[in-house]
């Protein structure tokens, strides 16, 4: 099964504006009345250890059963039968709220997430139409359950041969979007290794140096822009809560940071597309990103967003036919791509790798960059039988005869080379 999703935006009207925001409305008001139902059974179950509560009792009956989802959605059933604000929207987008506050606290067990908040009118983005009888979508306009035929900027072309399976419609700072999620029963499979290796080295001097000694500077997408947003939060501070300028003000602070996250997207994408261009396999480093957003240069790491680019890179690269793999990480800097050996650990000033066994000398990130490759191809290498022969469909030869044929190290000289005919 074969899954795409698309993002396109939204034109609607006044009238459907306001129906859109009643969406949300209700959508909120679900979600907080679920999430303070579940919060009050176990504040209920709780007490202290050494003495008895005197602030907490059984508010709740000792036999009521937990809300889980199925309780909460037999209520809502009820419930929109008193409340006119529910009633009036699709019961389907209520049910997806009680079903995305369960897998928030399922995630919270089992991937140690935090508790689910609460959320105020800004807080609530998104709803989405889990499912639609028949095909909602003619020429520029899709038709929603009770907000009509909303008109939307076809970017992209609507692909063909695939089911719409859902529709999650999206607020943002420059108006409103929406994904369509679309399905084929088709099977692709994943690539396999061929062609040329190119190895990814990232860093904050160089955002990407690679192993074809490219070097690509590090876009600085926040400090462009980080002068007018102090000043922005800045005057945010002395405006009341709740007021109206603080709302428009609030607004155009989150313009620019959508700005800088699509800026960003956008650079990404391009810079995935141009790498893929020409190799069969891609190698990067298997990093832990998450500690990087936690030490002293956070504020870079998050700007440069390697993780996400480490997605989307992935992604295309599947997308394209190009084999991607993530190596280890530890040493790629301290060993010579050229003999092996370990040259021992580098200053950060240090920004030129000369090994003192064999003399070989280059800018340290492209250094880098050769020895993830290589230990790519070891593990393509490994994975595969020893007698086993790559084709190479892009440049008409075999990987491990184009990968090794500057003579560096890090691949296994027993494996037979075998040219593509």
């Amino acid at each position: 099964m074969l899954t795409c999703n698309y993002q396109y935006k939204l034109k609607p009207t006044k009238r459907q504006i306001v129906e859109i925001e009643k969406y949300f409305t209700a959508c909120r008001k679900v979600w907080n009345y679920a999430l303070a139902q579940r919060k009050d059974w176990s504040k209920s179950r709780k007490s202290d250890l050494n003495k008895c509560s005197l602030d907490k009792e059984y508010i709740i009956p000792a036999d009521t059963p937990y809300p889980s989802y199925k309780l909460q959605t037999a209520s809502l059933t009820e419930a929109r039968k008193v409340c006119t604000d529910l009633k009036d929207v699709n019961a389907q987008v209520l049910q997806q709220v009680l079903r995305q506050l369960d897998r928030a606290f399922a995630q919270m067990k089992s991937l140690n997430k935090g508790f689910p908040r609460f959320k105020n009118k800004y807080r609530m983005r998104s709803f989405v139409f889990p499912q639609f009888k028949t095909n909602p979508i003619a020429n520029n306009y899709i038709k929603l359950p009770s907000i009509g035929l909303v008109k939307m900027k076809l970017s992209r072309p609507i692909p063909e041969g695939f089911v719409l399976k859902q529709a999650r419609v999206i607020r943002k700072a420059s108006g409103y979007f929406i994904n369509l999620c679309f399905q084929a029963d088709v099977n692709i499979p994943n690539p396999f290794p061929h062609g040329n290796p190119l190895g990814i080295d990232i860093g904050l001097d160089y955002f990407v140096a690679t192993s074809n000694n490219e070097l690509i500077k590090r876009p600085r997408f926040f400090n462009k822009l980080h002068r007018q947003l102090r000043l922005l939060q800045r005057r945010l501070k002395n405006k009341p809560i709740g007021s109206n300028n603080r709302h428009r003000l609030n607004r155009k602070i989150a313009r620019l940071h959508q700005a800088v996250s699509e800026t960003r997207k956008d650079f990404h994408y391009k810079l995935a597309h141009r790498l893929c261009d020409g190799n069969g396999m891609v190698f990067v480093e298997d990093i832990d990103f998450r500690a990087w957003g936690r030490n002293m240069l956070c504020k870079h790491n998050l700007d440069a967003s390697f993780g996400q680019f480490f997605e989307i890179l992935s992604h295309v690269c599947w997308k394209r036919d190009v084999y991607f793999a993530k190596v280890d990480k530890n040493y790629t800097s301290q060993i010579c791509p050229n003999c092996g050996v370990h040259t021992g650990k580098k200053n950060k000033s240090e920004r030129v790798h000369t090994c003192p066994e064999c003399g070989f000398s280059c800018n340290r990130d492209f250094a880098a960059s050769l020895v993830i490759r290589n230990r790519g191809l070891n593990k393509v290498a490994s994975a595969e039988d020893t007698s086993a022969v790559y084709d190479d469909r892009a440049v008409g030869h075999t990987v491990l005869e184009n990968a090794c044929g500057d003579g560096l190290t890090g691949f296994d000289s027993k494996i037979k080379l075998v040219k593509n005919l």
